[in-house]
């Protein structure tokens, strides 16, 4: 029996990967879904003010809502699945789980980004593929705005350029 990771973060390019999961599915009714929403720590400064169960009820409640169009998109083909929540850093807790739950495949949605966006901002997909020896599925999501695309790279083009200039001035 083979068991898929299925991490998502209710975004539009997450549900991609849940649609590849549901055709698995089809394929060989079999397969062991396990989708995981990974949240954000909030800073140990939170931790004075808020209680314990208040923030294990905070991360619950915001998991769920971000879970919620990957488990209606399951439930519409019936596909049971086992749902995990956890809070980390997203790569580092997405290969723990893997490995702990014995999956053979991490599928992930991920935004289609240009290479320099991609290392600009720190790419959880590239960390994933660093950190792990599961092997991944990339499923490509929605096409890039071209404001991403082009805007950003010609901002940071047109930033360096200027600061060079300011270089040169002194």
């Amino acid at each position: 029996m083979e068991k898929i990771l299925l991490p998502v973060d209710g975004s539009p390019d997450s549900l991609y990967a849940v649609r590849q999961a549901v055709r698995e599915f089809f394929k060989d009714p079999t397969v062991e879904i396990h989708l995981l929403n990974v949240r954000r720590p909030l800073s140990s400064n939170v931790g004075r003010f808020v209680s314990r169960e208040n923030l294990e009820s905070f991360y619950r409640e915001e998991a769920g809502k971000a879970l919620k169009p990957s488990r209606e998109l399951l439930a519409k083909y019936g596909v049971p699945y086992s749902g995990h929540i956890a809070s980390g850093d997203k790569a580092e807790v997405i290969v723990a789980t893997a490995k702990r739950l014995r999956c053979h495949l991490i599928l992930l949605g991920t935004a289609r980004k240009s290479a320099l966006l991609r290392v600009l901002e720190g790419s959880t997909t590239n960390r994933i593929l660093q950190l792990t020896s599961v092997p991944v599925q990339i499923v490509p999501g929605d096409k890039v705005p071209s404001l991403m695309r082009y805007g950003w790279p010609a901002g940071i083009g047109a930033a360096i350029t200027a600061l060079l200039m300011l270089a040169a001035a002194d």
